[in-house]
């Protein structure tokens, strides 16, 4: 017959099990490339600038439809940490040639996760 520790071990095993399969899609991070590209008119219908903290989010993620700039994702802020530190990015574009957890990133974020001369760095993000 178990022993009440055995059980009481077993059950919080399982409650912990039940808590990390329940976490929301919303809250599971992403990784990828982190890259920097020229901010423009975007294909979330916005204009936004190099200074501004933005970011285009890959093709397959942004999954735009018809009419882009009707996609949800546009607006939606996600949190990008790299090598030097995080920062907090609004959604006005898609990368079409990035990979699913991809960002390419405005130069003004790019600037505070990693160095300019590495071009290409590995970052993990989530929705804010």
């Amino acid at each position: 017959m178990p022993s009440f520790l055995q059980f009481i071990c077993l059950f919080v095993a399982a409650s912990f099990v039940q808590l990390s399969v329940a976490a929301p899609l919303s809250k599971r991070g992403f990784s990828g490339d982190g890259t920097f590209y020229t901010v423009g008119l975007g294909s979330c219908g916005t204009d936004d600038s190099d200074s501004e903290l933005v970011a285009a989010l890959n093709a397959p993620q942004m999954s735009n439809g018809a009419n882009p700039n009707s996609n949800p994702n546009c607006g939606r802020r996600a949190v990008v940490t790299g090598p030097k530190g995080t920062v907090t990015v609004k959604v006005v574009d898609t990368c079409p040639p990035c990979k699913a957890g991809d960002l390419d990133l405005s130069p003004a974020a790019f600037g505070k996760i990693a160095d300019f001369n590495a071009g290409r760095v590995h970052i993990t993000w989530n929705w804010a």
